[in-house]
């Protein structure tokens, strides 16, 4: 789950990491008591989205920028009206854009020098990881192309948790020195903190600047978090924003489904996360275009499957359904009644292949043959991609 900017620095406030004073408004009501709250001066307007490279963004009313420096409060005032209510299109958000239904106002920090920061699991050690550069303000994944020498990471034992030694050597690689070097200790050690207790997936802080007064400040802030761990932080989902979110996404949630929407015209419906990812490589292995990632789980019932196959036909792009189901813990007839009950249901019109094995299929195959549904059968999953993907060729 992701949250916005302004959500994210609360929480850096909560756990002790410094951020420019800074205040949201989600309606132009909302704007003059927010700027209320900063002081005079050069002010920063935020747009915010869930998705990066705002500042290089394009409004679709040809509106450049979603994030703006203004010299006053008052120019910041007019700058968010110019934002408040439209679309911004960035690489991250594709042609469809994102529309912003908030602003945030901080105050304009005086900048010495902008680091990159942040903390993330490294799945290949199971590890938190630290990583810093001093080549902050700009994408992360193009300094480590081109200068990977600038980027430097620690990985952090969970059961031992970040040692000073390791702090000295961010601070030092860094370049940091005196007070500087004081104060960004401080901020690492409670963005680390702030990462462990909410069980984030990843805390990005770029830039974070040090000031000529010598503070060290996450300027920016990005933090998603790891939905299995929600439910002991009630405090945190009440931060999502469905807004932000796919309706069909949302849709799936409700009834215990993970899906995911791509950009193809083949919709898949499997159980479990490995068989759902080699059947959107399978079906891409013989030309076609996975449509979502949908994992109906090791023990869907009959609901969750006509659920499924409602959210599928809520995506105007899917033009073919490929079902693969291997039954462990599943029943394969429980997926074979919802399959007849949804597509009884919807009025399905388009090619369905569905592929089953394991615990009780031959009881699936006959709820599938006595329903005298128009689906094709896949006697081996290459065999269910190929005909699924010629059916919507």
């Amino acid at each position: 789950m992701n949250i916005h900017e302004y959500q994210a620095k609360a929480l850096f406030e909560k756990y002790g990491v410094p951020v420019p004073r800074g205040a949201a408004a989600r309606s132009q009501a909302e704007f003059a008591p927010a700027l209320a709250q900063l002081p005079e001066g050069a002010t920063m307007v935020k747009s915010q989205i869930h998705a990066g490279g705002r500042g290089k963004g394009t409004f679709t009313n040809g509106f450049k920028g979603g994030v703006k420096f203004c010299a006053d409060k008052a120019t910041a005032l007019a700058m968010a009206g110019q934002m408040l209510g439209q679309t911004l299109v960035t690489a991250q958000t594709g042609p469809a854009g994102r529309r912003v239904q908030s602003v945030y106002f901080t105050v304009a920090s005086a900048i010495k020098k902008e680091y990159y920061l942040a903390i993330l699991l490294d799945r290949a050690s199971s590890r938190p990881v630290i990583v810093a550069s001093t080549e902050g303000g700009v994408e992360i994944e193009k300094v480590a192309r081109e200068t990977p020498e600038k980027i430097t990471k620690v990985r952090v034992d969970p059961a031992f948790g970040l040692a000073d030694f390791q702090v000295r050597d961010l601070i030092a690689a860094l370049g940091l020195t005196g007070a500087e070097a004081k104060n960004a200790a401080r901020l690492i050690r409670n963005l680390y903190t702030c990462f462990w207790e909410t069980d984030a997936a990843m805390v990005e802080v770029n830039p974070l600047i040090t000031t000529p007064a010598g503070e060290v400040l996450a300027l920016d802030a990005k933090v998603s978090f790891d939905d299995n761990a929600l439910f002991r932080h009630p405090e945190i989902t009440a931060l999502r924003d469905l807004n932000e979110e796919d309706p069909k996404e949302i849709e799936a949630s409700r009834y215990s489904l993970s899906y995911i929407a791509l950009d193809g015209n083949i919709a898949c419906l499997v159980n479990g996360a490995g068989l759902a990812m080699s059947t959107m490589d399978i079906i891409k292995h013989f030309g076609g275009t996975p449509a979502n990632f949908l994992d109906v789980g090791g023990g869907a019932s009959k609901d969750q499957v006509v659920a499924a196959f409602k959210i599928i036909l809520g995506d105007p792009n899917v033009k073919g359904i490929l079902v693969n189901i291997f039954g462990g813990i599943m029943d394969c007839n429980v997926i074979a009644q919802g399959i007849v009950e949804a597509v009884r249901e919807v009025g399905l019109k388009l090619p369905l292949v569905v592929r089953l094995e394991g615990n009780n299929v031959e009881a699936g195959k006959a709820t599938l043959a006595a329903s005298r549904l128009t689906l094709v059968s896949g006697d081996t999953m290459a065999d269910a991609a190929q005909k699924i993907v010629r059916l919507v060729a």
